[in-house]
């Protein structure tokens, strides 16, 4: 076969050179990572969570494992915007890939003080807005459950910077459609999706919960089937390109999320296990489109052209 195996796509203006991205919460800044491959492989890498001060994080334990996964409750530790320029960008910077800054907020004005600041970095591809974090202005419910405000983070940051926008959607309400469509009326050039599904864990020999904050994130295959669907769902509903995560462990996962409706993908808890799993999933991408003999972008949303069992 002649068939040029072209891997490329544009999320919201940003060129990757492959759909294949790694999850904010889950590669860190990138520096442990290097030791196992030359991530310049990958198509963009997505930052720890930034927030505008320092944090400390939850206190242990933090993770949990369950049968199809994991559950964590990390909360958020990370240097800080400053530290982040003034540690972290330095060595981010030299990359060959796009990187995306992931920032959350206790406020909507955090929210558009770390967009205002980071907008400074040169080279920095996009603001990847993380609205699953508690509104400490009503009472711990997250920014992303609620439409109106969904909107009012997105605006804020949209206000601050000039930088491409993607919102990061939590599974953790009724309708995500109706918040996919909020985010983009509100100035998202894109959106990711989903974050962890909120569970516990109970300790049956000390009869309390494992985690001190009672629930905690659930990420890894079991979210899969959930965030499979909300992707084809918010396909539907809005017109800008999508990153799918949740439960990514092979490139047959990563094309089932394009079929329905991703442009990129991103790898999240499946690093933990096998650290080489993006690059798997690259090569695994080159080789059914090759066999295939079809482009990356003929397969996005291409589940939808097609009636099941046909």
């Amino acid at each position: 076969m002649n068939f040029d195996i072209d891997l490329s796509v544009k999320i919201a203006g940003i060129t990757m050179k492959n759909p294949v991205m790694v999850a904010s919460g889950t590669f860190g800044f990138g520096r442990e990572y290097n030791d196992f491959y030359d991530i310049n492989k990958l198509g963009a890498l997505a930052t720890k969570g930034l927030t505008l001060l320092p944090k400390q994080g939850n206190p242990p334990p933090r993770i949990h494992e369950t049968p199809a996964g994991m559950l964590n409750s990390v909360g958020l530790e990370n240097p800080g915007i400053q530290k982040f320029i003034q540690e972290e960008w330095p060595h981010l910077s030299k990359l060959t890939i796009p990187i995306i800054a992931n920032i959350d907020g206790d406020t909507v004005e955090d929210y558009h003080k770390i967009a205002k600041k980071l907008s400074i970095l040169a080279n920095l591809a996009a603001l990847e807005v993380n609205i699953s974090c508690p509104n400490v202005e009503k009472g711990g419910l997250a920014f992303g459950q609620e439409p109106e405000s969904a909107f009012e983070v997105i605006k804020a940051v949209r206000e601050a910077t000039k930088l491409p926008i993607i919102a990061k959607l939590s599974p953790n309400v009724t309708h995500i459609q109706t918040i996919a469509e909020a985010v983009v009326s509100a100035g998202a050039d894109a959106i990711s999706l989903i974050n962890t599904l909120l569970g516990m864990a109970i300790d049956i020999h000390n009869q309390r919960p494992v985690f001190h904050r009672n629930f905690a994130g659930l990420s890894g295959p079991a979210v899969k089937p959930v965030a499979l669907r909300m992707v084809w769902e918010v396909h539907e509903a809005v017109n800008v390109p999508i990153i799918g995560m949740g439960g990514i462990t092979t490139w047959q996962d990563a094309v089932e999320f394009i079929l329905a409706g991703a442009s990129a993908v991103a790898v999240g808890t499946a690093n933990f296990v096998n650290p080489m799993v993006p690059i798997e999933i690259i090569e695994g991408l080159k080789t059914y489109l090759y066999l295939k003999e079809r482009k990356l972008q003929d397969l996005i949303g291409a589940a939808h052209d097609t009636v099941p069992g046909t």
